[in-house]
């Protein structure tokens, strides 16, 4: 029976690249000189940090770090930003979140996608933090990746495992 698996996953190594990125760049660019502007990973929390003077500035470093990701073809999706803070010393900062994996109410919204749109003989459950879905026909199955693509469902979904 084929089947292959949802899975929401981020690259951090691509990540990672687009930090650096963006530090190197911000360090290189006027408008940035003097503002004491950093970006840094936090790998383990999954977290990105962002100092600047100014709010105005913050904006500025995400636009740049942003920038980065899409070149790296890291989706947008991923990255939940926090609300911006103030720091000590004047300073502002803003922390995101990179989300990893499929929470309950995501898989429970993709089911219930899955089984209003899908043909009859399509099931999905869920396994963790992704989703497998199994059909009696291999067509069956490339109609709901087709659907799920189309579909905006808040985070970066990939299609892994698809065997016959």
């Amino acid at each position: 029976m084929p089947t292959f698996d949802i899975v929401s996953v981020v690259d951090l190594q691509e990540v990672r690249n687009a930090v650096d990125q963006a530090m190197r760049e911000i360090g290189q660019r006027y408008d940035f000189k003097g503002t004491g502007s950093i970006i840094e990973l936090h790998e383990k929390d999954h977290e990105i940090e962002m100092r600047s003077v100014s709010e105005d500035r913050i904006n500025a470093v995400r636009q740049v770090l942003e920038e980065k990701l899409v070149k790296r073809k890291v989706s947008l999706k991923a990255i939940e930003h926090g609300k911006v803070e103030d720091a000590a010393g004047g300073t502002a900062r803003q922390v995101s979140k990179l989300q990893a994996g499929i929470s309950a109410d995501k898989a429970r919204a993709i089911n219930r996608f899955i089984k209003d749109n899908a043909p009859k003989g399509v099931q999905s459950q869920t396994q963790g933090e992704q989703l497998r879905v199994t059909s009696k026909k291999r067509d069956d199955l490339q109609g709901v990746i087709t659907a799920l693509k189309a579909e905006d469902f808040g985070i970066p979904l990939q299609f892994e495992n698809f065997r016959d």
